[in-house]
């Protein structure tokens, strides 16, 4: 039974760390908990609540995980702690342990938060750390949510069947599973209500959507595309192996899908995506970025590649550096190889040190820096359609085109009426720190 009345009144606050799809999460818990009567805490003032929504990717996402949550308990030290997430799951122990902290929540345990918190604030006994096994995580929280940002984030997938070598969200987060494309054609129908003009779809591997209920990830797309009201739609990430020709096909002709595509690598060499039980060669994954790129030329290609991992002799990286360099990809996100406990990559004898890492790292950073220039400049001179964000009276706005070009429209032509609005502009040069292009009206 739900004490509503222990929620009127509190103040809270939300922090989150790692992916798209916790920030998706984090929105959703403060729906729930503002619609019960709890309002987000001010700048100066003391929460009643903290809600730490945590990542265990690497183990430095674990250090910052527990950094921050010291910190916020020193800065409200009257306040009810609850850590959720990856790192909760995996560590929950551990986190339990941390002083200050209230209630550690797992994967399978978020959507009970609102009955924790009522528990606990009605003074009835709550245990401090409430996970389960691998196994038995089951549970599908939907979460379709904007929080203080102008995209939707809609939860499609959750968990992971593929089991990487290196990797320990499986653990962190279960099998495999999702709703129905009913279910989630509603909230993205809510979301337009709502005033929603732009969804990111958001998982763990979301094009294995479709193993609960029989469906697939292009039927889902499909479904998506007919929701009126929204605009744009972005597939956050999806795995080479999964990205099917008829997807590609799809896009590059729907309403609403942007010629924007993010697609992991991890590695370009053959032998430690073998070592890694990746699902694909460096030949697939080549063959589904050219797919891309002949079906929408302009589209804006992200690819995660991850550097050192244990296997990574100097030949397999120049092996990914070369095929990196040779594909007409826009950016990468580059992440050093963290060693994670009980993962069978540790079983791999070959060890990358810290220096390689960071030097492996630098070199494709800057690979990154100069195609996502060279991308940017591609389309100087050009009109472009953009959705742009809130900002601070006095300071730029931002906003992003279809194929995701990064705009900055100066504070002397920004109006808050052009916030969550479609604005048609013309891209002018690079910001002064190349982040951005510069428009005009």
């Amino acid at each position: 039974m739900i004490d509503t009345s222990a929620f009127q009144g509190k103040k809270a606050l939300y922090a989150t760390l790692g992916c798209k799809l916790n920030f998706s999460e984090t929105s959703t818990f403060g729906k729930m908990l503002q619609q019960l009567g709890v309002t987000a805490a001010g700048k100066d003032e003391q929460a009643d609540l903290i809600l730490v929504n945590t990542c265990s990717v690497t183990d430095v996402a674990d250090h910052k995980c527990r950094q921050l949550i010291h910190r916020l308990v020193r800065q409200n030290p009257d306040a009810f702690v609850v850590v959720t997430g990856c790192y909760a799951q995996l560590s929950a122990e551990t986190v339990a342990a941390i002083e200050g902290v209230s209630l550690v929540l797992g994967s399978n345990e978020k959507a009970s938060l609102v009955q924790y918190l009522s528990d606990a604030w009605s003074g009835r006994e709550s245990r401090k750390a409430i996970t389960v096994k691998t196994k038995d995580i089951k549970n599908f929280a939907p979460s379709c949510s904007r929080g203080n940002r102008t995209r939707y984030f809609l939860k499609v997938q959750d968990g992971c069947d593929y089991y990487c070598t290196y990797c320990t969200i499986p653990f962190a987060r279960g099998r495999s599973r999702n709703p129905s494309i009913a279910s989630l054609v509603a909230q993205a129908r809510q979301a337009a209500a709502e005033g929603g003009k732009e969804i990111v779809l958001t998982g763990v591997n979301i094009g294995d959507f479709g193993k609960t209920t029989g469906e697939s990830f292009t039927d889902l797309v499909k479904a998506l595309d007919a929701v009126e009201g929204i605009s744009r739609y972005r597939i956050s990430s999806l795995e080479p192996d999964l990205l099917s020709a008829e997807l590609i096909d799809y896009c590059a002709g729907s309403r609403a899908f942007m010629p924007h595509f993010h697609i992991p690598l991890q590695s370009g060499s053959d032998t430690v995506l073998r070592l890694m039980h990746r699902h694909y060669d460096r030949q697939l994954f080549a063959d589904k970025i050219l797919a891309v790129k002949e079906a929408m030329p302009h589209a804006f290609i992200g690819v995660d590649v991850m550097v050192g991992c244990r296997g990574e002799t100097p030949q397999c990286f120049e092996e990914t550096y070369s095929l990196l360099q040779s594909l007409p990809i826009t950016q990468l996100h580059v992440f050093p190889y963290s060693e994670r406990p009980g993962t069978a990559a540790l079983r791999i004898p070959y060890v990358v040190t810290e220096k390689d890492k960071k030097q492996r790292s630098k070199r494709l950073l800057e690979l990154s820096d100069q195609k996502t220039r060279d991308f940017y400049q591609s389309h100087a001179g050009q009109t472009a359609e953009v959705l742009f964000e809130k900002a601070t009276r006095g300071r730029a706005m931002h906003g992003f085109t279809r194929n995701y070009v990064r705009v900055e429209l100066s504070a002397a032509q920004a109006r808050p009426e052009y916030d969550n609005q479609l604005v048609t502009v013309r891209l002018g040069t690079l910001n002064h720190d190349g982040t951005a292009m510069n428009v005009e009206l």
